[in-house]
Formats: C-alpha cells, structure tokens, sequence
C-alpha cells in the first residue's frame, strides 16, 4: 500500500501492515503506568522489517527477531510515558491543527481523501482511529518541544572534534559499482530446497575464492539478467541498492568478493567492481552544516535524557 508519512522527526510512524504475525497468541508484553502494550502492537511496529531476517539457522532467527521486539518495545514505552505526562500536563490539540497535520500528510503523499481512505481500509484500520493517532503524536510532539529547551554555544574546538567523529557525514558523493551472482529460491521452496541452493551458491564462491573469474561464473550460474554483463550492476549511491547487499558491498575493497548474502529473491555472491567519490570536504567548506548537525545532536541527545527521566519516575513492568 501507499505508506503515509505522519511526522517528523523521532516521532515519525508510517502506516503499514498491521497483521499480526502468523502463529502468535497475543498475550501482554509490558504495563506502563497501568497502561498495557501487547505483542501484537510489538509486532505491528516491525512488520517492515521482518523481512529482513534471512536467517536459515533457526535459533539466530529467532534470537533476531527477539532483538527487533526488544526495541519496537522499548518505542512503545516511551510513547505510553510521553502520552501519560501530556496527559497530567492537560496538553491538548485543536481540531484546527489535526486537519492541517492530514492535509499537509496527504500533500506530501500526493493523495486525496479517497485514496487515504481506501489504504487505511486494506490495512484493517479506519480513518478515525487513524486520526487519534496522529492527535497522539502531535501531543507527544508538543510535550517535547515545550519540555526541552537546548541552545548550544559550540566553539571552534567542539565542531572540530564533531567533525572528526563524523566524518563519513562530510565526503562528496559516493557511488559504487557491484556485480553479482543470484541463486533463485522459489517462494514454495522447501528448508530442504533452500539448503540445497545455498550449498550450490557456497560451491561457486569456493570456485571463485579458488582463482576462477567472477564474471565467468557469473555467465554461467547466475540467474538474474545481468548474468549477461558478468553480473555487472552498474553504479548506485547509497540508499539505491537492496540493503542485505548494500551492506555487503560497502564493506568490501575493489576487486574483493564477499560471503553468501540472504535476499527475499535468493542467495547471491557480491563483487565491489569500482567505487568513487566519498573524499573528505574540508571543514571550512562545510562548517555550517556542521553547526547545524551539532545542534541537532545535541536537541536528540537532550530529548533521550528527558524520555529516559519520564521512565526512571514511571512504574513499567516489562514481561516480553
């Protein structure tokens, strides 16, 4: 479905699948202040990223997907304590500011009433209880900006070392060029099925790891069309490529070849053909934005210290 952005900033959520997991008994995670949080809304939260998880060894799944509920859990905590003390403060929001909040969310989504409607229905949720919870974290929001209040006077030193911390943020742009070989696996296929295609991937990798041409194998095994090229993918920037491979690809030197990589569409080996870019820019050049960022960082980290004071005060019992 078309995902609809709600807010900036920490707060965001985006409308997604809201099945429960296939399987799973809902049952209660946590009680914040008297307020429950169940699995099913842990699960709600990481439905995106379930997919993600391609993970064959059955207790790394499990352990990774316990680590996924951790945080979605931890999220929901702190939005049942930032809810509980807009409450106690008697914030509240105007009629007047939740319609500009749907129509500026239905501008940026290029989406009339119809079509908000219709994505909210296929995903089992209804346009009112869509609208509480955008007056939620309008709340949630308000309590935060009224609550932390931070003007940093950075000097020349702080941005300095700012700078040197996150120097990846301040490079030209980068691009990088990867080749690959897929192995198919059908979405029918068998645990049986799929370890067999795995083994077949790890055979050619040893090939190649052996001295044999990545292209070559490429040509004859891979089952995607850029088999054609040698499994040449062209250049993308970062955020373009399916992340299990960016991943992969990124941490690679020119010329190296990388393990076996999980897809939802197989298994695949990844060349780093080329890559460009990434040089430092001089901090002169790029200081104001640095000054920006530092600002930034420092609101974020003030806004985790008055979150983490809110649940230090409340009474959470967590049962995940």
């Amino acid at each position: 479905m078309k995902r609809f952005l709600i807010l900036g900033g920490c707060l965001v959520i985006l409308c997604g699948s809201t099945g429960q997991a296939e399987g799973v008994v809902d049952r209660i995670v946590a009680v914040v202040n008297q307020e429950i949080i169940t699995l099913s809304e842990v699960d709600r939260l990481i439905a995106p990223l379930r997919g993600e998880i391609q993970i064959e060894n059955r207790l790394e799944r499990n352990e990774k997907l316990r680590e996924l509920r951790l945080k979605a859990l931890d999220r929901l905590v702190e939005e049942k304590v930032l809810d509980y003390e807009a409450k106690k403060a008697g914030i509240k929001v105007t009629n007047k500011e939740l319609e500009f909040i749907i129509d500026d969310i239905k501008r940026r989504s290029n989406a009339t009433q119809e079509d908000l409607e219709n994505a909210l229905t296929k995903d089992g949720l209804t346009y009112e209880g869509y609208k509480k919870e955008i007056e939620r974290q309008i709340t949630r929001r308000k309590l935060v900006q009224w609550s932390v209040k931070v003007e940093p006077k950075a000097g020349e030193k702080e941005l300095r070392e700012f700078y040197e911390k996150n120097n990846s943020q301040y490079r030209t742009m980068e691009s990088y060029r990867p080749a690959h070989i897929l192995f198919v696996v059908p979405k029918n296929a068998t645990p049986e099925q799929t370890l067999e295609i795995r083994m077949r991937c790890q055979k050619v990798l040893d090939r190649i790891n052996n001295g044999e041409n990545f292209g070559e194998m490429a040509l004859l095994y891979s089952q995607d069309p850029s088999s054609k090229d040698g499994g040449d993918l062209g250049f993308f920037k970062r955020g373009e490529l399916l992340p299990p491979l960016e991943r992969v690809a990124l941490g690679l030197k020119v010329g190296e070849v990388g393990g076996v990589v999980r897809t939802e569409f197989g298994f695949h080996l990844i060349k780093l053909i080329d890559r460009k870019g990434g040089l430092p820019l001089p901090f002169e050049e790029v200081k104001e934005r640095i000054e920006a960022d530092y600002r930034g960082w420092e609101y974020d980290k003030a806004v985790k210290q008055f979150i983490g004071s809110l649940k230090e005060k409340s009474v959470i019992e967590i049962k995940l």
